[in-house]
């Protein structure tokens, strides 16, 4: 296929566009290089995948809707997946333009170019986030979450509203998916995981927030990677059996689903951490601090949906993510 791929110098977006690289998809890559944290290591990740036949590297703003509709008319792809956003909740806290234009402006014109260029299925990132001041646990995709607790978290969930909107306005397939917490090898330096890891190798305190007692449903960025692809390639469809006076959701009578991709095994922050340390082979001076504001205490992911739908469950235990991030991180910085 010819799929178009939102921030592929990031995370999981570069991650994404390898694996579609090596199973011999083209991949039009979109990003911007903004400097929300180190441009090097986006730089070094598109390195990866700058020199595979079939990838073309575009250097856009989602806001630029001039912009993504001319790479839509140009290339036209077939399937696009949207990573590119405003990251990080706390940042929300300080910047809430950013969140607006990367994560709604940016988002609504995908959205356009998607509807005006034939798009066969859209695929986004939404977040665990959304879950907000629910406590229900596990989190899931068939509950309501109408109370988020961060900017971010209001952003993503305006963007399965959007999507759904334009399933059901345009036919045009849309399928949301919450990541919980990713971790692994080429990780953002923004990110506790890299954060701690940094801090430790050079004997600084950590701050761990909520004394180290709140849990996370961490899922290793193969994992992800791997549940983009599943849903990417199961096109969504419209539940026929979807009804308004008990309205489901995660689904609809538009083609429109939205997935958990979580470990599905919350780890508490305290045992995340020494696992970091056994692979460090050092200590942890801890500065523990209460909850940071815009934080939830626990995410845990119901997957029961990525199950039935796309045969899929994050397998990666953190004792194995963490030890491959680690060694990463010692080759990638020589530490």
């Amino acid at each position: 296929m010819k799929v178009l791929v939102t921030g592929t110098a990031g995370f999981i977006g570069n991650a994404l566009a390898l694996r579609l690289l090596e199973r011999g998809d083209e991949v039009i890559g979109v990003d911007n290089l903004n400097d929300y944290y180190d441009v090097n290591i986006k730089k070094a990740r598109l390195e990866r995948i700058s020199n595979h036949v079939g990838f073309t590297d575009l250097r856009l703003h989602l806001e630029d809707k001039a912009g993504i509709d001319a790479a839509f008319e140009k290339h036209r792809p077939d399937r696009v997946v949207n990573l590119a956003a405003q990251a990080g909740v706390r940042y929300s806290l300080e910047n809430t333009q950013a969140y607006v234009d990367a994560n709604i402006t940016g988002f609504l014109n995908i959205l356009e170019a998607c509807r005006h260029f034939g798009t066969e299925h859209l695929v986004y990132a939404s977040s665990s986030s959304v879950y907000g001041a629910n406590t229900a646990m596990p989190f899931s995709v068939h509950n309501n979450v109408d109370h988020p607790v961060s900017l971010y978290a209001s952003s993503k969930k305006a963007n399965e509203l959007m999507a759904h909107t334009y399933s059901h306005l345009f036919g045009i397939p849309t399928t949301g998916l919450r990541f919980f917490t990713v971790y692994g090898p080429w990780g953002r330096p923004d990110m506790a995981l890299f954060i701690f890891t940094r801090k430790i190798l050079a004997g600084e305190p950590i701050d761990v927030f909520n004394y180290g007692h709140h849990r996370r449903d961490f899922t290793y960025i193969d994992d992800i990677v791997e549940g983009v692809i599943r849903t990417l390639d199961h096109v969504a469809t419209p539940n026929a059996d979807w009804q308004g006076d008990g309205p489901d959701p995660a689904t609809s009578k538009a083609p429109y689903r939205l997935y958990n991709i979580g470990s599905n095994n919350p780890v508490e922050l305290l045992r995340y951490i020494e696992v970091l340390e056994d692979c460090l082979g050092r200590k942890a001076e801890k500065n523990l601090l209460p909850l940071q504001l815009g934080d939830v205490p626990d995410t845990y992911a119901d997957v029961d949906a990525l199950i039935a739908d796309v045969d899929y469950k994050p397998t990666t235990p953190v004792e194995v993510g963490i030890e491959r991030f680690v060694k990463w991180y010692r080759d990638y910085y020589q530490a």
